[in-house]
């Protein structure tokens, strides 16, 4: 750790996110067991629901465990610099109008809505302060930075040490005043979607999923029997419900999201980038996997 680095502190947050996932990670897992061996009634809808409820939460808290290993705030005498996942904030020094512990305020700070020891994110307004970024992990170690466009709260492990380094940084004047700059999730997107080879593999896979799960909607109702995989002996499994069949577009889609996303994390550094284009060509290669598989199921006799 550098000298100008002031980390949030990690282990409460890794620690509840890396369970979290866990336990979810299980329970999706017990719902495709019981799904595999539940008839197609209320009860298999329900837990396919449930099962999709499950697994919903599981990229976000990737991203969120992942910015909190990636989070820092790193001060030198021209900026102050706010990092968390693919969120960047650098805020000139000049910029910076006062900063203060929680403890300063007279009145009750609110906090994001949907927070975790060690993802506090995201905005919310205060009565006197007006708009307030959240880029921390810890509602007891908060300090306020504020800049004439807004104030971020923050939480570095050490906060006296972080507030007397900033306003020594203040007192000494800038050497080379920087320039701000803000990076946002969404502007990787973007960022992204202007090249055409990340363009074209994202619809590709988009198209490749939600064909299959039309077609695999409209066909699984008219089907008999089908064989799904395989005995470890190599015989084919006793025949199945045809509506296990959509079972196969889910699978694919999640395995799509999941590749996405981790796409768009690699992509956030320039040399990376051949990396994040084989991660999403390997989501369309795998959605057309999934494609022949199902062509593959509904040709062989049960």
């Amino acid at each position: 750790m550098k000298a100008g680095d002031f980390p949030p502190p990690r282990r409460r947050g890794r620690i509840l996110h890396i369970l979290l996932i866990l336990v979810l990670v299980s329970l999706v897992a017990i719902l495709a067991v019981l799904i595999s061996r539940q008839p197609i009634n209320l009860v298999f809808t329900a837990l396919v629901l449930l099962a999709v409820l499950a697994f919903f939460p599981i990229p976000f808290l990737f991203y969120r465990l992942f910015a909190l290993a990636r989070a820092n705030y790193g001060l030198n005498r021209d900026q102050l610099t706010l990092k968390w996942g693919l969120r960047v904030e650098q805020i000139p020094v000049s910029d910076i109008e006062w900063v203060r512990p929680l403890t300063a305020l007279s009145e009750a700070l609110p906090l994001p809505l949907f927070r975790l020891p060690g993802s506090l994110l995201g905005n919310r307004r205060h009565t006197d302060l007006g708009p307030i970024e959240f880029l921390a992990s810890d509602a007891k170690s908060l300090v306020l930075v504020a800049t004439s466009q807004k104030i971020f709260a923050i939480s570095p492990e050490t906060p006296d040490r972080f507030i007397k380094d900033v306003q020594r940084a203040i007192e000494m004047g800038s050497l080379t005043p920087a320039v701000p700059r803000s990076v946002y999730p969404s502007f990787v997107v973007a960022q992204a979607w202007d090249s055409l080879a990340a363009r074209y593999l994202w619809l590709a896979g988009f198209f490749a999923n939600v064909g299959l799960l039309a077609w695999v909607s409209l066909m699984a109702p008219s089907l008999g029997q089908i064989t799904l995989g395989f005995l470890p002996s190599g015989a084919a499994r006793p025949p199945s419900p045809g509506l296990y069949l959509i079972l196969l577009p889910i699978v694919s889609i999640v395995f799509y999201l999941v590749g996405w996303l981790a796409g768009l994390m690699i992509y956030r550094r320039e040399d990376h980038r051949p990396m994040a284009y084989i991660v999403w060509s390997s989501g369309v290669v795998s959605s057309l996997l999934f494609l022949l598989a199902v062509m593959f199921i509904v040709t062989t006799p049960a």
